[in-house]
C-alpha cells in the first residue's frame, strides 16, 4: 500500500522538476496544447490554472498536471517551456463507441445499460479503464437483487480508429438460488403457515416458474418483512418486532435458507376514539368515517384508512392540503390505546386554470365538457378524479394524466394539468374475420369516433358472413345540447339464413331507421329513448318447422311483410372506470321495448343487464354478470315473434355449448330459443404470463350459467366451467374459451335431446 502511494508522488515530482526546461520563474507570453484530438483547446484552458500574462515557475507544474487529470480527460499529460511559451502535450483517453452485452437472458439490455449509466459507462462518454471494477459491481448487485449468485463477469476491451474503444461485456448468469425453507422464529399466536401464507417469497411449488416466487431478492424479502409488521399491528400487536434476519446461501450458491426472529409482545385494545383539530365540515359526517371503535382490537388498518377518509372528505371541500394525523396513547400497563385523529386541514385550495395539453386534433371544448372540476372554485379531489376518469372513458386518448401543481406565489391556488395522448379515432377497415358460428366474415366499415376533433360519431358499414349480410349508417351527437342530451340515428339493411345460426330454418330480410336520445339523469345514470321503424319480410324455407308455418298462419300477411313502429326506454347505470378491458366499478342497463298499437305485430321486451368488477389484488380482477330477459306478444299477437326470440349458449354466453343451441327445440329438433332469458357468468381475470400491456389482453377463469324457456321461468339452466382469452388486436377484437359443460346430456336415445358441445370456440373480428 505504501509503495503504491509513493509512486504517483515520485512521478509528479519529477514532472515537476524536469517537464519545464527552465527551472526559472517565467511570465507566460502563449499557451499551446498537443495532442488534442476531441477535446477542443478552450476547455483545457478552462481547468488549467495558469493564464497569459501570469508568472509561472517550478512549484506551478504539479498543480496544473493534477487539475488536468481531474478532468478525467486525459491518461498522460506533460508540461513543457519553449521560450515564453508553455506547451501542454496531453494523451486523450478514449471514447465508448459501443457497449454491448452476452449472455444476458434475466436482465434485458435495457436494464443493463441504464444501470451502467448512473456509474459513467456509455456510449460517447470517456472510456477510464478503473470504472470497470464499478461495472463488475453494479452488475453484480443487479443480478444478486435476481438471486443470481453462481453469476461470472468478464470485459473485453477493443482498440479502434480515432481513439475510440468497443467495451464487450460477457456475462455468465448461472442458476438462480432458490429459497429452500423460510423459517420464522417467535411467534406463538398466529402459526408460521399463516404468516408465510402472506408471503410473496415461498418456496418452490407448481406455480414457482411463472411467479418466480422461489427466487430470493433483497426487495422482495423487505416487502415480506413490512406485510409480516402490519398482519401483527393489523391485529391488535402494536409492539411486534423484528429482531433479526439472517440469509444463509448454500455452498454451491443454489440455495438460500432465510431465518426471522421475532417478538409478538402484547395484545392491545383500542378504549377511546377522539377527534379533535380544526374539523371544518359537520362532525357527525366525519364520526361516519371513522372505521375503529372502543373495545374493538387496535387495527392499524383501519386507523389509516380512517385517517384517508378524512382526508378525501377535507379534499372534497377544498382542503387539499389537509393533515389527519393519527396519535395514539399506548397504556402498557392495562394494554389500551387511546387514538386520536387531529385534523389540520390547513388553507381551503381554489383551482386557478384547469389546463389541457396533447389534444392536437381534438377540440379543446370537447375535453372540458367531460370536466367537473371547474375553474375559480375550490378544489375537490373526487371531482378531479372523476374528471380523468371521464376523458378516459371517451375513447380517444391512449393516456390521460393529471397533475395539480402549486402557483407561485399564492399559498391557497392550484392548477390543474390534464395531458393526454390521442389515437386514432377514425378508422377505415377493410377485412376478413371468423366465427365458429358466422364461418368466414366480410366486412368494411368507415368509423369516425371524433369528427373533425368534435366529439361526433359517424358510422358507415358492411357485413357479409355465412348467417347475414348487413349495410349501415349511423350518426351519434353525445352533447346535442350543452347539458349533455345526445342525439342520434341509424339506417340500414340486413339479411339473414337462421339456419347458419344453428337454429330453426328460415330466412328474413330487414329494413330499418331509428332515432335516438339520452338524457343525463346524474353523473352515472342515463336514461335513452329510442323510435324505431322496421320492416321485416319472412321467407319460410321447404325445411321450415310446423311452429313457424303455424306463426304465419297465425299473422296472416300476402307477402310475409310485417311493418313495426317500436318505441323503447332504457336506463343505465355506470361507474366503469374505462371502457375497454375494465377492472373496476359496475354497469346496469335496463330496458323495454314495445311495438305500438297500428303494427303488424304487438309484442314487448324487458332486458336487464347487470356487471361489476372488483378488483382483489393488483393483478386480480373478479367479474360478475348477469341477464335477465322477457318478452311476449299482447293484442292480436299471441306470443313474441319467433324471430325476435331469444337464444343463448356460445362464446359470449353460455360456453362450452354451440352458439343458440340451449333451450327448446322445434317440431324438427332445432333450436328455436324462447321468451325468457337468464345469464350468469362469474370470472376471474388474471395477466398473461410475459405479456406487459394488460390494457388489451386478459385471460380468465370461469363459471357460466344459463337458460332459456318458452314461458315465464328459468327454465333449466346449464353450466359450463373454463379457461379464456381475449385481445382486443390491431386487426379486430378475439374472443377465445375452453370450456367443460358440467350438466350436459349427450347419452339421450332420442339425439335431438342431447345437448350440442362444443369445448373450444372462439371469435375474431367482432367487438366485444
Amino acid at each position: 500500500m505504501r509503495s503504491s502511494l509513493l509512486k504517483p508522488l515520485l512521478l509528479l515530482s519529477l514532472l515537476s522538476f524536469s517537464s519545464v526546461n527552465s527551472a526559472e520563474d517565467f511570465i507566460v507570453k502563449n499557451i499551446k496544447v498537443n495532442g488534442l484530438q476531441r477535446i477542443t483547446a478552450g476547455t483545457v484552458y478552462d481547468y488549467l490554472p495558469v493564464n497569459v500574462g501570469e508568472t509561472f515557475s517550478d512549484s506551478d507544474v504539479a498543480p496544473a498536471i493534477r487539475a488536468l487529470f481531474k478532468t478525467g480527460f486525459f491518461k498522460d499529460v506533460t508540461i513543457e517551456r519553449e521560450g515564453s511559451t508553455l506547451l501542454i502535450n496531453v494523451v486523450e483517453r478514449p471514447t465508448i463507441a459501443k457497449v454491448t452485452f452476452d449472455g444476458n437472458k434475466d436482465l434485458s439490455k435495457d436494464d443493463l445499460t441504464k444501470a451502467l449509466k448512473k456509474i459513467g459507462l456509455t456510449e460517447g462518454l470517456v472510456f477510464n479503464s478503473q470504472i470497470l471494477d464499478k461495472v463488475e459491481q453494479e452488475l453484480t448487485r443487479q443480478y444478486f437483487s435476481h438471486g443470481k449468485y453462481g453469476l461470472k463477469i468478464t470485459t473485453n476491451v477493443e482498440d479502434l480508429p480515432r481513439n475510440r474503444v468497443d467495451v464487450k461485456i460477457t456475462i455468465s448468469e448461472g442458476q438462480a438460488a432458490k429459497i429452500q425453507e423460510i423459517n420464522i422464529v417467535g411467534n406463538t399466536v398466529f402459526p408460521a403457515s399463516k404468516l408465510l401464507g402472506e408471503f410473496e417469497l415461498s418456496t418452490t411449488n407448481l406455480l414457482s416458474f411463472y411467479t418466480k416466487d422461489d427466487q430470493y431478492s433483497k426487495q422482495k424479502l423487505s416487502a415480506d418483512l413490512e406485510r409480516l409488521r402490519s398482519y401483527y399491528l393489523d391485529r391488535g400487536y402494536i409492539n411486534f418486532s423484528i429482531d433479526s434476519t439472517q440469509v444463509a446461501i448454500t455452498p454451491d450458491k443454489k440455495g438460500i435458507y432465510i431465518t426471522i426472529n421475532i417478538k409478538e409482545g402484547e395484545l392491545f385494545v383500542l378504549q377511546k376514539v377522539k377527534l379533535t383539530g380544526n374539523l371544518i365540515v359537520n362532525p357527525e359526517d366525519l364520526v361516519k368515517l371513522v372505521k375503529i371503535g372502543p373495545g374493538e382490537i387496535f387495527s392499524r388498518k383501519s386507523a389509516t384508512e380512517t385517517s384517508k377518509a378524512i382526508t378525501d372528505r377535507l379534499g372534497d371541500e377544498g382542503y387539499a392540503f389537509a393533515n389527519v394525523n393519527m396519535v395514539p396513547d399506548i397504556n402498557v400497563h392495562h394494554k389500551t390505546v387511546d387514538m386520536t385523529f387531529f385534523v389540520d386541514p390547513g388553507k381551503r385550495v381554489y383551482v386557478r386554470r384547469v389546463n389541457m395539453t396533447g389534444n392536437a386534433k381534438t377540440r379543446d371544448e370537447v375535453l372540458r365538457r367531460e370536466m367537473r372540476q371547474m375553474e375559480s372554485s375550490w378544489a375537490s379531489t373526487s371531482q378531479i378524479d372523476r374528471s380523468k376518469t371521464r376523458l378516459e372513458r371517451l375513447g380517444y386518448f391512449d393516456t390521460v394524466n393529471v397533475e395539480t401543481p402549486a402557483v407561485v406565489g399564492a399559498a391557497d391556488q392550484i392548477d390543474v394539468n390534464y395531458s393526454v395522448t390521442e389515437k386514432a379515432a377514425g378508422n377505415l377497415m377493410a377485412g376478413v374475420g371468423f366465427s365458429q358460428t358466422q364461418g368466414i366474415v366480410f366486412n368494411a366499415n368507415v368509423s369516425q369516433d371524433n369528427v373533425f376533433g368534435s366529439g361526433k360519431r359517424v358510422n358507415v358499414g358492411f357485413n357479409n358472413s355465412n348467417i347475414s349480410t348487413e349495410y349501415s349508417f349511423g350518426f351519434l351527437n353525445p352533447y346535442f345540447t350543452n347539458d349533455g342530451v345526445s342525439f342520434g340515428y341509424d339506417m340500414g339493411y340486413r339479411t339473414r339464413n337462421a339456419a347458419q345460426a344453428n337454429i330453426s330454418k328460415y330466412f328474413t330480410n330487414v329494413i330499418y331507421g331509428g332515432i335516438n336520445f339520452g338524457i343525463p339523469l346524474n353523473e352515472f345514470d342515463r336514461l335513452r329513448f329510442n323510435l324505431d321503424l322496421k320492416r321485416t319480410k319472412l321467407k319460410p324455407s321447404t325445411l321450415s318447422s310446423q311452429e313457424i308455418l303455424n306463426f304465419i298462419d297465425q299473422n296472416q300477411d300476402s307477402n310475409n311483410v310485417f311493418d313495426t313502429l317500436s318505441a323503447s326506454v332504457g336506463w343505465s347505470h355506470d361507474t366503469l372506470n374505462r371502457l375497454i378491458m375494465p377492472n373496476d366499478g359496475g354497469q346496469q342497463r335496463l330496458t323495454a321495448l314495445a311495438t305500438v298499437p297500428g303494427s303488424d305485430l304487438l309484442y314487448y321486451k324487458v332486458d336487464y343487464n347487470h356487471q361489476h368488477y372488483f378488483p382483489i389484488a393488483k393483478d386480480l380482477t373478479l367479474r360478475l354478470r348477469g341477464e335477465a330477459a322477457y318478452g311476449d306478444g299482447y293484442g292480436k299477437t299471441e306470443d313474441l315473434p319467433f324471430f325476435e326470440h331469444y337464444f343463448n349458449g356460445g362464446v359470449r354466453s353460455v360456453r362450452g355449448f354451440l352458439d343458440n343451441t340451449l333451450g327448446p327445440r322445434d317440431q324438427k329438433g332445432d333450436p328455436f330459443g324462447g321468451s325468457t332469458k337468464i345469464v350468469g357468468n362469474a370470472e376471474l381475470f388474471f395477466p398473461v404470463p410475459f405479456v406487459d400491456e394488460v390494457k388489451s389482453v386478459r385471460l380468465g377463469a370461469f363459471i357460466d350459467a344459463g337458460s332459456v324457456s318458452a314461458n315465464f321461468g328459468v327454465g333449466k339452466l346449464k353450466y359450463s366451467a373454463g379457461l379464456s382469452g381475449e385481445w382486443l388486436s390491431p386487426f379486430g377484437a378475439l374472443a377465445v374459451s375452453i370450456a367443460q359443460p358440467i350438466n350436459a346430456v349427450t347419452n339421450d336415445p332420442d339425439s335431438y335431446k342431447n345437448d350440442r358441445t362444443r369445448w373450444f370456440q372462439f371469435s375474431f373480428g367482432q367487438g366485444f
